[in-house]
């Protein structure tokens, strides 16, 4: 059994740990509500954006009017990009997402290149020996579009170039602070969605309109509008994946503070325990020396 000093030392560094990730906890839900006020902030523009990018996907010879949303006959290449956190502490959030690309591109029918966001993504990717392209790590904290338009502009020219014929996005769907969902969309070239389909990913129950009116012409403006758009699903994503990020290391550091003060509590009770007994013997010990004296 540890000695009484040793239990004293245990008990206060579990207390210590306590305090750090209560005050982890804290910070994360300060960062946590700010993050998804940007995540609403600009969700209702990169949900419209991408009814736009759809209907333009939809029209009839959409191969001659962009080479993004031209679908390659002989796909030879395929370009992941994937969104993760620089930091850990959050819990699975990390190794869910990596579990997630292992299990849908491990084995998938072509080679597959990745681009990641974060450091802990891209350091498990390259223990896995995945072919890493590009890595953005050290964002800031409140990330604005500039910040992560350099993403797009990789991704785009890889397509363009024919260094990738598809290229899809696997980051984590802020659902609620309890519940966050790994998912992979395909970004290039731009796949049309079933109405139902769109309808129950972005506008719940209200239909997407059937038509839209473009000035100036469609040819004129999808050059500046599709790259930018699909830059746009990118940035998204990422601020999907800071509020995801925050929520489940604050959900990870309250559990740790109850386990915490849980042990502390079970360390302090068997603390209490071994003094108990270390007095009882001594007492004993003194019983016997005086009962010892009498009898001299």
């Amino acid at each position: 059994m540890a000695s009484l000093r040793e239990m004293r030392r245990r008990i206060r560094s579990v207390k210590n740990i306590a305090q750090v990730t209560r005050a982890l906890e804290a910070v994360s839900a300060s960062k946590v509500r700010k993050a998804v006020a940007a995540l609403l902030a600009t969700r209702p523009y990169a949900t419209k954006a991408w009814q736009v990018l759809t209907h333009l996907a939809g029209q009839p010879g959409r191969e001659s009017l962009h080479p993004l949303l031209t679908p390659r006959p002989n796909p030879k290449r395929a370009l992941v990009v994937v969104i993760s956190g620089d930091r850990g502490l959050a819990g699975t959030y990390n190794t869910n997402i990596v579990r997630f690309v292992m299990r849908e591109f491990a084995h998938y029918p072509l080679p597959v290149d990745y681009v990641v966001v974060g450091r802990k993504g891209r350091d498990m990717l390259l223990r896995r020996r995945c072919r890493l392209i590009a890595d953005f790590s050290d964002l800031p904290a409140a990330p604005a579009f500039a910040d992560v338009s350099a993403i797009g502009r990789l991704v785009v020219d890889e397509f363009l170039k024919g260094n990738a014929d598809e290229v899809w996005l696997v980051y984590t769907d802020f659902v609620n602070m309890m519940k966050q969902e790994v998912r992979a969309k395909k970004l290039l070239p731009l796949e049309v969605q079933r109405p139902e389909e769109r309808v129950e990913a972005f506008e719940q129950g209200r239909k997407v309109p059937a038509a839209y009116i473009y000035e100036p012409e469609e040819r004129e403006i999808l050059d500046e509008i599709v790259p930018r758009f699909t830059a746009l699903q990118i940035y998204q994503a990422i601020l999907e994946g800071l509020a995801s990020e925050h929520a489940a290391r604050m959900v990870a550091m309250r559990n740790a503070t109850d386990n915490a003060v849980e042990l502390a509590a079970d360390l302090q009770l068997e603390y209490n325990k071994a003094r108990q007994q270390s007095i009882t013997s001594d007492m004993l010990d003194v019983v016997r020396g005086a009962e010892s004296l009498t009898r001299s």
